[in-house]
């Protein structure tokens, strides 16, 4: 107590002398869902009340963050954090930000700035929540380290180092890879019949964690107006709307990283040669921390690197891995930009800072564009290569420093289908069969997803049932909850459980009827989604033993489904399980049975909970749906749990009803009409 006594008076005087920023020119009104509405004259000032809500709701999520962006997690949380650590410093993600630091617009650091000051505010007026004081006072180019180690593990780039180390060279299959997704959807007033455009934001993060979403509307006098969410601890929206136009976000799987073996010198240790050249690898050693009894013990890893970028070893040689989202710093700043935009050319050349190493992006505005993109700052590789496996890291031919124009990826602008879609799928697959783009069209070597999955199967099918999309048609398909019939896992076939036939299957047999018999919509209180689920998930280990075609065998299903009758008489005394039964929507003291499954539109999934159920994890999560006519935007949203991660707080599960029952939550932009229904208004002080 007495250090933290020492560290805040320290603080404060350093805060006292720096600080720009008066919160009294702030103000933060808190709707009755506890959403904060934040007010002031500049961008910097909003930041600033945006980063003091931010931490009323979730301090320690934001100190989770940023620790481990500047590889101090295990000094707080021990083991647990020694990956994430390990990472930051591999990506060297704080040289690189302090060598680019001045590539930022001096508007844009004034932003960070004012963010930074409002989270050391609140450190100081509350040092008893401080997690880690070294981490203080937090500055910009340390947020930016966070964004550096998200955006690299978003890329794909950590998973490959996870295999080098695990000496997995051939990269296994990951079924969660297809199990994470989100849907875009946009439609255009030629569908609408009317003068309104519709902008579905549908994203499916973890539900708690670093990468769960936060709610916010953002209020400037210069041009802010922006409704939408965010991550813990960033200083704009990542997806949401404003007065003119809006967007969201869904993962795309284009090649965003690469592996490089190494060609090591014969004699000299720690050598490798490049056309016939030798280079000596740079080496450095990571500081992790190992907490026992309370004690923190510093151990440290050794890495490498090359000119191909970070490197390891492992048991069969040196691998370097490159990914173009360690080259640059602006990728929040290009968020900010996206935020500031009021059309479609003003959002388009944000893009065009390719900062933004990969997502696609939907979009839609008041002026009826409405727009997809496959987006990235994808490389210009050799030809010659499989860039889907291991290259080599012997030549300069693989050494790629140039990447494509933001014109260059695939897009759709305006489609005269009239809308726009995506569910993590092909983007060769993004409107009607007439406008999407060509995938002859693009480099094999950026290698774009080609395929289809149950969820783009079943909007695509949705799309185009009826040329009539009003509204009340527009929020169905996007709460849609069954499965296409045939299924269409990319990932594997489970078609072949719908050719079994009960009677044969004499010792599973009401198991099986139940699913075949079963509508294939994921409701709560649906038995044969439940006898689905159970099955399901019971199947995951079995899916690592598939053959090369990915087809489920009647054998192996009949296995699975022994598996899942005995379960489920195991935790439920029951042949027969409502799908709400076995799967919860969970926090504090609440357990609610909750719909859906992997990979439909509304898709859940979950991991083990207790008494043989799952608790769900990812999906749904932040849901924003958007109607722009010429004049005015109108917005409703809801989030999974509610926006404060307190348990103390009455926001902490008031949404979750809402969530459960496909209902939303009215947001404004007018000043007047969120002050009509404000519950709290006060500064950030």
């Amino acid at each position: 107590m007495k250090f933290k006594l020492i560290f805040l008076l320290l603080f404060l005087s350093n805060f006292t002398i720096y600080s720009q920023i008066n919160p009294d020119a702030i103000e933060i009104v808190r709707d009755s869902y506890g959403v904060p509405h934040i007010y002031a004259s500049t961008d910097a000032e909003v930041a600033y009340g945006f980063a003091w809500a931010q931490a009323e709701d979730d301090f320690q999520t934001i100190q989770q963050a940023y620790l481990a962006g500047n590889g101090l997690l295990s000094r707080n949380i021990g083991l647990k954090g020694a990956n994430a650590d390990f990472l930051a410093q591999l990506i060297q993600s704080e040289q690189t930000v302090n060598e680019q630091f001045h590539t930022l617009g001096p508007n844009f650091i004034e932003l960070l700035n004012g963010f930074t000051e409002g989270i050391n505010a609140y450190a100081a007026k509350y040092p008893d929540e401080i997690l880690e004081s070294s981490l203080f006072p937090v500055t910009s180019q340390r947020l930016l380290r966070y964004t550096q180690l998200q955006l690299f593990i978003s890329n794909g780039a950590a998973g490959l180092v996870s295999g080098i180390v695990g000496n997995r060279l051939s990269w296994p299959y990951d079924i969660n890879h297809d199990t994470k997704g989100s849907n875009l959807l946009a439609v255009s007033r030629s569908r609408t019949l009317s003068d309104e455009t519709f902008l579905a934001i549908n994203t499916h993060q973890p539900l708690e964690g670093p990468t769960s979403w936060y709610e916010a509307h953002l209020v400037s006098e210069e041009g802010t107006n922006i409704i939408g969410a965010t991550f813990p601890g960033s200083p704009c929206l990542f997806t949401g709307a404003n007065e003119y136009l809006g967007w969201t976000h869904t993962v795309n799987y284009p090649d965003k990283a690469d592996v490089y073996a190494l060609e090591m010198h014969p004699n000299k240790k720690e050598v490798y040669i490049v056309d016939g050249e030798s280079y000596k690898l740079e080496k450095f050693k990571a500081k992790i921390y190992l907490k026992i009894l309370g004690i923190k013990i510093p151990v440290k890893k050794k890495f490498y690197r090359s000119i191909y970028g970070p490197t390891l070893k492992n048991k069969t040689g040196f691998y370097s891995v490159r990914t173009p989202s360690t080259s640059n710093i602006n990728a929040v700043e290009q968020w900010w930009h996206m935020n500031k935009a009021t059309n479609f050319s003003e959002f388009y050349e944000a893009l065009e800072m390719k900062a933004l190493p990969g997502y696609n992006i939907g979009y839609a505005d008041r002026n009826d564009t409405i727009f997809y993109i496959s987006n990235g700052k994808i490389p210009i590789r050799t030809k010659g290569y499989d860039w889907a496996d291991v290259v080599p890291g012997n030549t300069r031919k693989t050494l790629w420093d140039t990447y494509y124009d933001i014109k260059d990826l695939p897009q759709v602008i305006s489609p005269k289908s009239g809308f726009v879609y995506n569910a993590n799928h092909s983007p060769f697959k993004s409107s009607g069969k007439n406008d999407n783009p060509k995938s002859k069209d693009f480099a094999a070597e950026m290698n774009f997803e080609s395929y289809d999955n149950n969820r783009s199967t079943r909007l695509l099918h949705l799309l185009e049932e009826q040329e009539h999309i009003d509204y009340t048609r527009f929020k169905r398909i996007k709460y849609d909850h069954q499965l296409p019939t045939p299924l269409n896992y990319n990932f594997m076939d489970l078609n072949t459980l719908f050719e079994m036939e009960p009677e044969d299957y004499p010792e599973v047999a009401g198991l099986l009827a139940e699913i075949k018999n079963w509508d294939r919509v994921t409701n709560a209180e649906s038995y044969g989604a439940g006898a689905y689920a159970l099955l399901y998930y019971n199947l995951i280990p079995f899916f690592y033993e598939l053959p090369e075609d990915r087809v489920f065998t009647h054998e192996v299903l009949f296995e699975a489904l022994k598996i899942t009758k005995a379960y489920m008489k195991t935790h439920f005394k029951s042949e027969r399980v409502r799908l709400g039964a076995y799967q919860k929507l969970v926090r504090g003291g609440k357990e609610l049975p909750v719909f859906g499954l992997p990979d439909v539109v509304t898709a859940m999934r979950g991991e083990p909970y207790k008494d043989g159920k799952i608790k769900i994890t990812h999906g749904e999560s932040y849901i924003g749906l958007v109607r722009f006519t010429p004049t005015k935007t109108y917005y409703e949203s809801v989030i999974s749990y509610g926006n404060s991660r307190r348990p103390e707080s009455p926001h902490y599960s008031d949404q979750m009803e809402l969530y459960l029952n496909f209902k939303t939550k009215t947001m404004s932009f007018d000043r007047a009409e969120v002050l009509d229904s404000a519950m709290n208004r006060y500064a950030p002080k």
